[in-house]
């Protein structure tokens, strides 16, 4: 079969010019195929399958769309999310009002984890001062680190 006609036969999406393999579109964009595969088979990208070879082909309208995936991600928003968003634009609303509710949620659970962390690291900062004027001790039974032991004995650290 030639090339011409194979490519006849392919594409089974509108908009066949353009089309790349999984491997094409990773290429283009600096993303895995393994990632790729992974966003088709979640719904985020929706490739046709070609008829000849059963091989997902890509639009060029799915390389922009690739990006904006990753580029929301690097923002902090999940592939849920971000799927919620593809909804609202396919929807014809604005994606603009849960984009901006997303994030101003995730600021926020950002702040309580990092201000847990840090007074995490007080708490070990605090006990390895402490633990450094005590002694090395050996199980016995009844103990199986005194450090750690000794840091819940005498409360918060």
């Amino acid at each position: 079969m030639s090339k011409n006609t194979r490519k006849k036969r392919g594409s089974t999406r509108k908009g066949e010019y353009g089309a790349m393999t999984v491997s094409e579109l990773s290429r283009r964009t600096d993303v895995p195929a393994h990632v790729v595969r992974y966003y088709s088979r979640i719904g985020l990208l929706k490739p046709a399958r070609d008829r000849g070879n059963g091989y997902k082909l890509f639009a060029s309208d799915d390389v922009p769309r690739l990006l904006f995936i990753r580029k929301a991600q690097t923002l902090g928003y999940t592939l849920a999310e971000i799927a919620r968003i593809f909804e609202e634009a396919a929807q014809g609303d604005s994606p603009c009002p849960v984009v901006r509710e997303i994030i101003a949620k995730r600021i926020k659970e950002n702040r309580h984890r990092v201000d847990a962390l840090l007074r995490m690291q007080s708490r070990m900062e605090k006990a390895v001062v402490q633990w450094g004027k005590l002694p090395d001790g050996t199980p016995n039974g009844h103990s199986v680190c005194h450090l750690i032991e000794s840091a819940l004995e005498s409360g918060p650290i």
